[in-house]
């Protein structure tokens, strides 16, 4: 096996049919890949060693952006539109977005009625009425913005991971990779870096519980 060294480069040049063989087997399982040159400090003779550090979207950390038109379908699920029915406070949601746009409603009716709806049509149900100041909820009066209107967000959002099995495996997938929330334009009543908070949380929730022992 030849092998080039340059500044960003390595490059192995088959000499054999056998060498040429076990090369294209090695990068067939390792496309993507991230690989570490480990420093050895014993001694310069000693042989270089690559050592994988897998795909790189996992070593690298790449952060996902949770999106409801992302091309990623477990970006997707995770995606407050997405429809992972659960419920909440004794109601059934289609969806986060459906308990979150229903809140702008003053009047249980409404309310009830966008909890059936799907993501989409209960966001633009929402973006229809809009919010005022506050918001009633659990016999609470609650100013929207506040740490207190996303815990709101996150009770639901918790429901929907915990209650649905979809939706729990699409967020654990993800395992250490950051969680993002991008869009052409954030929301006041709950910023995406509160959203993705939130989802990270609640991911290493589920991971810590996941990982305790299972009670006699």
């Amino acid at each position: 096996m030849k092998v080039i060294l340059k500044d960003a480069l390595i490059v192995l040049i088959p000499q054999t049919e056998d060498e040429a063989t076990h090369l294209a087997r090695w990068k067939a399982a390792h496309v993507g890949h991230v690989l570490l040159a480990r420093p050895d400090q014993e001694s310069e003779w000693q042989p270089l060693e690559l050592h994988d550090l897998g795909e790189r979207i996992e070593a690298c950390r790449e952060p996902i952006n949770v999106v409801s038109n992302s091309a990623d379908p477990v970006a997707r699920t995770i995606s407050n539109l997405a429809s992972t029915p659960f419920e909440l406070d004794g109601r059934r949601y289609r969806s986060v977005e459906s308990f979150w746009q229903g809140l702008k409603y003053p009047l249980d009716a409404d309310r009830l009625r966008i909890a059936d709806c799907e993501g989409p049509r209960a966001r633009s149900e929402g973006s229809r009425q809009g919010y005022g100041r506050i918001i009633a909820y659990g016999g609470a009066e609650i100013t929207v913005g506040t740490y207190d209107h996303w815990q709101l967000m996150e009770r639901a959002c918790r429901a929907k991971f915990m209650q649905n099995a979809e939706a729990r495996s699409a967020l654990l997938t993800t395992g250490e990779r950051p969680l993002v929330h991008i869009v052409r334009r954030d929301s006041r009543s709950i910023p995406g870096v509160i959203m993705a908070q939130i989802w990270m949380r609640i991911r290493r929730r589920l991971r810590e519980r996941a990982s305790e022992p299972a009670s006699a």
